[in-house]
């Protein structure tokens, strides 16, 4: 059981860039995002939800359910027996009142134990798998309810809940969306025993992110998740920071293959060169001398997107939705991470060293870079999906 002493409380963010994360490019399909562009020093959550799915509201889903996220990345072996004892932390912004009980409808349709509720600091002493919440300093304050943030909440929890149902699950959540509030909400899930933290968010890169990311993300031994962001090419932070594993996005889709899947780069994810952080000892491609984003990836595509139940309502919308955006990607890996072990873990050095238990994905494009791998997906390493996508938990 984890218990780290590291306590880092919120602080003003010192910024010598100012900036608005890009706007999403119009090739989504019928997609919305969720969450409003995040100003400078604050971030945006990465869910996408799939509007055609909406019309049809909440009765019953459609999208990816759990058994097809665990063949596609052939996961089924594991999801019935590892990751109990383990904690996965979910890290957002505000407050998901229903978080609890929707969650427990999701695995309820899925055929999946509800989870028992326990406090922040008794997580990891649960017998059964069990659900906790708390503030960015680990009590009870929460934080206001946002109705974006809620959807984001529960794409996340129900993909912790699809791949390691024998998890425990932890939200913590942030008072406000800024970079400052979601690191500190990062060191308490640390500081209160999770070996996963999965963060689905991110804003644009500045000069300060140098310091934040070890003020923040340097916790070895912890998986630490971040989406890559869903603007298309570029690059977006904690993303950008070597203390994590950044994480690209696919769409998925059933094909006449020995897997029974195929996976291509979906155009919305973000990927590129740092423009700030050094490359991390453990990256090796030439066509970029800071950090390169994303390590790996997984299904991100809203057209080819998961079921997620959400009760807290936003823009008139509730119940059984269809989501995708890197938001999904970053909880699914970092699920994996909890079944895989998490074992030797810093930053994303374990998945370059065992390639061998990822699908490459080769074939589409986020943007436009002058046909670099840094904005296209081919053999071996590419920006928007990284080594690949997870094949088993071997690489984790």
């Amino acid at each position: 059981m984890r218990r780290a002493t590291v306590f880092a409380a919120a602080f003003t963010l010192a910024l010598t860039t100012a900036g608005v994360a890009e706007a999403a490019p119009a090739n989504h399909g019928h997609a919305q995002r969720v969450c409003s562009a995040a100003p400078a020093g604050f971030a945006a959550c990465n869910a996408w939800i799939n509007t055609d799915s909406v019309a049809a509201a909440a009765a019953t889903p459609s999208g990816l359910g759990p058994a097809d996220l665990l063949a596609a990345y052939n996961l089924g072996s594991l999801a019935g027996s590892a990751g109990a004892g383990r904690t996965i932390a979910i890290v957002d912004a505000n407050d998901d009142p229903t978080a609890f009980a929707d969650v427990n409808v999701y695995r309820a349709q899925y055929g999946i134990p509800a989870l028992a509720s326990c406090t922040p600091w008794s997580v990891d002493a649960s017998t059964t798998p069990c659900f906790a919440k708390s503030d960015q300093n680990g009590g009870t304050s929460y934080p206001r309810k946002d109705g974006g943030w809620a959807q984001e909440i529960s794409l996340d929890v129900d993909m912790a809940s699809a791949i390691c149902p024998k998890c425990n699950i932890l939200l913590v959540e942030a008072s406000t969306a800024s970079m400052a509030n979601l690191g500190t909400a990062v060191n308490t899930a640390v500081r209160l025993g999770a070996e996963v933290v999965s963060n689905s968010y991110g804003g644009g890169e500045y000069s300060g992110e140098t310091t934040d990311e070890g003020r923040y993300f340097n916790h070895p031994g912890v998986a630490i998740t971040v989406s890559s962001g869903d603007s298309g090419y570029g690059v977006e932070f904690p993303a950008a920071s070597r203390y994590v594993t950044a994480v690209g996005g696919t769409s998925l889709k059933r094909a006449s293959t020995a897997r029974g899947w195929t996976e291509t780069a979906w155009s919305g994810a973000g990927s590129g060169c740092s423009a700030y952080v050094a490359k991390p000892s453990w990256q090796a491609d030439g066509g970029c001398g800071r950090r390169t984003v994303a390590d790996v990836s997984a299904v991100a595509d809203p057209a080819t997107g998961v079921a997620v139940y959400d009760s807290t309502a936003y823009q008139g919308r509730s119940g059984w939705m269809v989501f995708g955006g890197t938001s999904v990607a970053a909880p699914v890996v970092g699920s994996v991470y909890a079944l895989g072990g998490v074992s030797g873990v810093s930053g994303a050095n374990t998945v370059y060293s065992h390639t061998s238990s990822l699908y490459d994905v080769s074939g589409g494009s986020n943007g436009s870079c002058g046909g670099s791998y840094l904005c296209t997906a081919v053999t071996g390493y590419d920006g928007p999906t990284g080594l690949g996508t997870p094949n088993g938990a071997g690489a984790f």
